[in-house]
């Protein structure tokens, strides 16, 4: 169940870590996953990391993730113990365009600029490859907010992408989507997020099945970098997954 939480969260605030100047603050955040009770969990989003407070079988566990570093620290508080998960680094913007900054093993091409709905939009292809194959997709990403407007995936798959206009979600004004994804059978997957024009994320999503994820009680603000840190009296479990960062504080998750 941590897991499922954490892959939530990281879909819903990690995001904002590719936005050349992201936008720090705190936040409580509420998954719902069908047949749980709903999880709570405190982030902290810092200028390249994010922190999660949240507890697992009434143990109290604090993930940092650092992307740009390729690094995911898991501390137990409880017993002062760390332990790091390595995983392949993003790539700096300098090197990457497009849709390719936030995909590992991809080549990004832009086609050209489109206008969809009204609204401005890059055409790119995105190309992987996979067991020896080639794939290619089309992505339309809008020029000002990069959320993908239009999809076409390999497999004849289309995605859509609707403004259905304002609206006030835990206090901000936020632009309510729908996304709409038909298959080659004909069948759709409907889900919505309400994307914050401020924080340049989507502060609540709502998937089929009865899959949600929001954040509450957003206060915007530059966090303590010790949040994102090892306090120094913690022991390394595993050393062989990683190496403590370069910097440390005394501060106690």
């Amino acid at each position: 169940m941590k897991n499922t939480v954490l892959l939530m969260l990281a879909c819903l605030v990690y995001p904002l870590l590719t936005v050349a100047e992201p936008v720090q603050f705190s936040a409580h955040a509420y998954v719902a996953v069908p047949g749980e009770a709903v999880k709570h969990t405190l982030i902290y989003v810092g200028k390249d990391a994010v922190r999660s407070e949240l507890k697992v079988q009434g143990m109290n566990i604090v993930e940092i993730v650092k992307p740009a570093d390729g690094q995911a620290f898991y501390l137990n508080p409880a017993i002062h113990q760390y332990r790091v998960i390595d995983f392949p680094k993003e790539q700096s913007s300098d090197t990457k365009q497009g849709p390719c900054k936030k995909l590992q093993n991809a080549e990004c091409k832009l086609e050209g600029k489109e206008r969809i709905n009204n609204i401005k939009t890059e055409k790119w292809e995105v190309i992987t490859r996979q067991n020896g194959q080639t794939i290619r997709s089309l992505h339309w990403i809008d020029s000002k907010r990069k959320l993908a407007i239009k999809e076409k995936f390999p497999d004849g798959s289309i995605a859509e992408l609707e403004n259905q206009g304002k609206e006030k979600v835990s206090g901000r004004i936020t632009e309510k989507w729908q996304r709409i994804l038909t298959r080659p059978d004909g069948t759709a997957m409907v889900t919505y997020q309400w994307y914050d024009p401020e924080l340049k994320i989507a502060i609540k999503e709502e998937l089929p099945g009865g899959y949600s994820r929001e954040l509450k009680n957003i206060k915007v603000g530059q966090q303590d970098p010790g949040l994102f840190s090892i306090p120094t009296d913690y022991r390394v479990v595993s050393p062989g997954y990683g190496n403590l960062p370069p910097a440390h504080s005394n501060r106690q998750p």
